[in-house]
C-alpha cells in the first residue's frame, strides 16, 4: 500500500522547526566548546545565552557583577569575548537566536562585525536579537533604560536590519516571561501584542521606514513563546495569537500580503514549571508543553528549544541538554506528526476555546491602547500590579490543591529518585576562578586598546543619542575601537538616564480564604505585642543582577496579607543598599531573594555588611533555586533559614519567618 496516497496524509513531510537548546556558561571559550557538540550532534540553530552583567550593560569587573559573571550564560564584554564566542562557526550558515534585550543593539554590532572579519556579507546573516524591551519591566528584570529611549533602541535596529540585514529578526516579542510572571492564556496574548503595536508604531513613527516597507517590517517581527503543562489551551493560545497577529497588521498597518502577515514565533517551553521535588516528571512536562507548539500545523512554532529536567536544581550538564535535544528530534524524525495537515481544522472544541482567547485578549489589548499604549502601562504600574495578582491567584490554586502539580502537592510519596543520587554532581558547576578571570580580562583589554579612538567613539554615541539619529552606525564605531559592554551601556546611560520599574505589589490581591492565613496573623500581631512594635518589619531583597522578582514579590503580598509592615524597593541591590535599607527601617528580618546562583557571594556579603553596621543580631533567610550542600553552607554561614522551590506553600514559609523572629528574640 503506498502511505502518500492515504486520504489526508501531505504529499511531502513538512520541514521540521529549527531545533536548538539554550545555552550559555562561564566563558566564551567554554560555550564555544558547548556550541561546538551541540551542533555535532544535531542541533540546527544556536541559542546564545549572555550571563546577567551582559545583559544589564555591566562588565566583569563592576560591583554588581559580583557572584554573577558566567552564572546564568556566557560573559561577552568586548569584540575579543564575541570573537572567542564563534570561533570556528561560520555565521553565514548559522540560525543564531541572542537572549539580549536592554543592550541588544551592542550584541548584535559586535556579531555582525565578527561575522564581517570570517568574510561574511550582513545580507546572510540570520537569526534574532530578542530585544523586546517591555517584558524586562514587567518580568526578567535586565532592563537598562526608561521605556521610551528603550524603544527608540529597538526601532534603530529593525530600521537598521531592514537596510543592511535583511534575513535578520531584530526583535522577538516574548510572552515567554508573561506567563511566567503570572499572565493567564487572555492576558499573555493581549500584553504580548500590545508590545508588538508599541514597537511597530515606534518603528512607523521614527521616519526611518517608508510607509511602503511596513509590510517588510512585519514579517521580520516574530515572537518567542512559553508552553505551559496544558497543551490544548496553549495550541488554542497560538491560533489566536496568529489571528489576532493578522487583524492586526492589515488593519492598523495596511499589510495586505498575507504571507508578511503571518504569525511567525519560536518557543522555549515552560521552565519555571519545572520542579525540584521530584524531578524526573519534568520530563513528561517537557514532552507535554513541546506538545502544544507542534501538533497545530497552521500553527506550528519554526524553532523549539527545550529547557533540561534539571532546571529546577541548577545549571545543566551538556547530557541534560542532548537529552532535550533528543525529545525534539525523536517527535521530528521519528513519529508521523509532519506528515499530515493541521490536525485540528474543523474542530469545534478548539474553535471554540480559540475564540473564547482572542475574545478576552482583544479586550486587554484595547485597554492598554486607551491608556497611552504599553510604555503608559509599564510606567503606572497596570500590567505589572495585572500580573502580581495574577500570579497570586495562581498560587492560591496550586496551595488550595484546586491545580495539582504531581510531585508537590499530590502524589507526593516518591522513591529515592537516581537522576539525582549524586547530589551536587546532577548539574553543572561554574568554577568561581571564572569570575576573577573574567575581570583581568576586561582590565587587559581595555589596556591594549588606543584610548584615543575609544573616547572618541563614545563622544560620538553620546552626541548621536542626544538627537534622533539611527544608534547602530555609532554603535558599530564603538565595536571597532574596542568599547567594553559596560562603557557603551555607561555613555547610554549618562544621556537616557536608568529607570526602576513599579514593584507591581499595590496591585497584590492575596488569598483572603485561605484558611490558615488567620492564624498567621495572630502569631504576627502577637509576635509584635510581645516585641512592643507596632507592627513586625519585614525587608524583602534582591541582591545583584537576578531579575526574576515572581517569588519575591509574591512573599512580599502574602507578608503583607499577614500583617507584617513590608519593606521591598524592587531588583538589582548592592550589599550595602541592603544593610542601609535594613539598619534605615529598623527591620526584624531581611529575606534573600535569589535565583541566579550567586547566592555564596551575595548572601555572605550582606551577613557582613549588617556585622559591620552593628546589626550582626537581625535574622536573615534566604529563598532561591539552591543546591543542598549549598544551604547548609549558608546557614553555617549564619542565614537562619533556606527556601527551596520545594517550599511552594507560602502561607506556611510566611508562619517560619514568625518563628524565626521569635527564635532571634528569644520569645518563647
Amino acid at each position: 500500500m503506498d502511505e502518500k496516497a492515504v486520504p489526508g496524509r501531505l504529499p511531502e513531510r513538512d520541514r521540521p522547526w529549527v531545533m536548538r537548546t539554550y545555552a550559555g556558561h562561564s566563558s566564551a571559550a567554554a560555550t564555544n566548546a558547548l556550541f561546538r557538540r551541540n551542533l555535532a550532534k544535531g542541533q540546527t540553530g544556536l541559542s546564545v545565552a549572555f550571563d546577567l552583567p551582559t545583559q544589564t550593560g555591566y562588565d566583569p569587573d563592576h560591583e554588581l557583577a559580583a557572584g554573577e559573571v558566567g552564572r546564568v550564560g556566557v560573559p561577552v564584554a568586548h569584540l575579543g569575548d564575541m570573537r572567542a564566542l564563534f570561533d570556528g562557526i561560520p555565521l553565514a550558515e548559522m540560525n543564531t537566536s541572542m537572549t539580549i534585550n536592554a543592550p541588544a543593539m551592542w550584541l548584535l554590532a559586535l556579531y555582525a562585525t565578527v561575522g564581517a572579519e570570517q568574510g561574511a556579507e550582513p545580507v546572510r546573516f540570520a537569526g534574532t536579537t530578542q530585544n523586546d524591551i517591555i517584558k524586562e519591566y514587567l518580568s526578567r528584570g535586565t532592563y537598562i533604560f526608561p521605556p521610551a529611549a528603550s524603544l527608540r533602541l529597538t526601532a534603530d535596529v529593525v530600521a537598521y536590519t531592514l537596510r543592511e540585514m535583511p534575513r535578520w529578526n531584530p526583535v522577538n516579542i516574548c510572552s515567554y516571561h508573561l506567563q511566567e510572571a503570572g499572565a493567564t492564556p487572555v492576558q499573555e496574548v493581549g500584553f504580548a501584542l500590545a508590545t508588538a503595536v508599541a514597537v511597530l508604531d515606534t518603528v512607523r513613527d521614527s521616519g526611518q521606514v517608508p510607509a511602503e516597507r511596513m509590510g517588510d517590517v512585519v514579517q521580520r517581527i516574530s515572537f518567542f513563546v512559553n508552553a505551559g503543562v496544558r497543551f490544548v489551551e496553549e495550541i488554542a493560545k497560538m491560533r489566536a495569537f496568529g489571528a489576532l497577529w493578522d487583524e492586526i497588521t492589515r488593519d492598523r498597518y495596511g499589510v495586505t500580503d498575507p504571507k508578511q502577515r503571518r504569525f511567525r514565533y519560536g518557543v522555549q517551553v515552560n521552565s519555571l514549571g519545572l520542579t525540584e521535588a521530584q524531578p524526573e516528571n519534568n520530563i513528561q512536562r517537557i514532552v507535554l508543553e513541546m506538545l502544544g507548539v507542534t501538533l497545530s500545523r497552521d500553527a506550528r512554532a519554526r524553532a523549539v528549544q527545550l529547557p533540561a529536567w534539571n532546571e529546577a536544581l541548577g545549571l545543566p550538564r551538556p547530557w541534560d541538554q542532548q537529552w532535550s535535544l533528543r525529545m525534539q528530534q525523536v517527535l521530528a524524525y521519528e513519529s508521523d506528526l509532519l506528515e499530515y495537515p493541521d490536525l485540528f481544522e474543523g474542530s469545534h472544541v478548539m474553535t471554540g476555546l480559540v475564540d473564547e482567547i482572542v475574545a478576552g485578549a482583544r479586550v486587554e489589548l484595547d485597554k492598554v491602547l486607551e491608556m497611552g499604549g504599553v510604555v503608559t502601562a509599564v510606567e503606572t504600574g497596570y500590567l505589572k500590579s495585572a500580573l502580581v495578582a495574577a500570579l497570586a491567584e495562581r498560587r492560591r490554586r496550586m496551595e488550595a490543591g484546586a491545580d495539582v502539580v504531581v510531585g508537590v502537592n499530590r502524589f507526593t510519596e516518591t522513591e529515592p529518585s537516581p537522576l539525582t543520587a549524586a547530589g551536587a554532581e546532577a548539574v553543572e558547576q561554574v568554577d568561581p576562578a571564572v569570575e576573577a578571570d573574567a575581570a583581568i580580562g576586561v582590565r587587559e583589554w581595555r589596556a591594549g586598546r588606543d584610548g584615543a579612538a575609544v573616547a572618541a567613539a563614545l563622544d560620538r554615541l553620546r552626541a548621536d543619542a542626544a538627537t534622533t539619529a539611527n544608534l547602530m552606525p555609532a554603535t558599530l564605531a564603538c565595536v571597532r575601537a574596542g568599547v567594553t559592554t559596560g562603557e557603551w551601556a555607561g555613555a547610554l546611560r549618562q544621556v537616557f538616564g536608568e529607570y526602576r520599574a513599579p514593584t507591581g505589589l499595590a496591585g497584590g490581591v492575596g488569598p483572603g480564604t485561605d484558611p490558615g492565613l488567620a492564624g498567621v496573623r495572630e502569631r504576627v500581631a502577637a509576635t509584635a505585642r510581645e516585641l512592643g512594635s507596632g507592627r513586625l518589619r519585614l525587608l524583602v531583597g534582591k541582591p545583584g543582577l537576578d531579575g526574576h522578582s515572581n517569588g519575591a514579590e509574591q512573599i512580599a503580598v502574602r507578608a503583607r496579607d499577614a500583617g507584617f509592615e513590608v519593606v521591598y524597593q524592587g531588583i538589582r541591590l548592592t550589599a550595602g543598599q541592603i544593610v542601609a535599607a535594613a539598619v534605615e527601617e529598623d527591620v526584624d528580618l531581611v529575606g534573600l531573594s535569589v535565583l541566579s546562583g550567586s547566592h555564596l557571594a551575595a548572601v555572605p556579603a550582606v551577613l557582613d555588611g549588617l556585622r559591620a553596621a552593628g546589626r550582626g543580631d537581625l535574622p536573615v533567610v534566604v529563598g532561591g533555586i539552591i543546591p543542598t550542600g549549598d544551604g547548609e553552607h549558608l546557614r553555617a554561614a549564619g542565614v537562619a533559614r533556606v527556601f527551596t522551590p520545594k517550599d511552594f506553600a507560602l502561607t506556611g514559609i510566611i508562619d517560619e519567618l514568625v518563628t524565626v523572629i521569635r527564635e532571634a528574640n528569644g520569645l518563647a
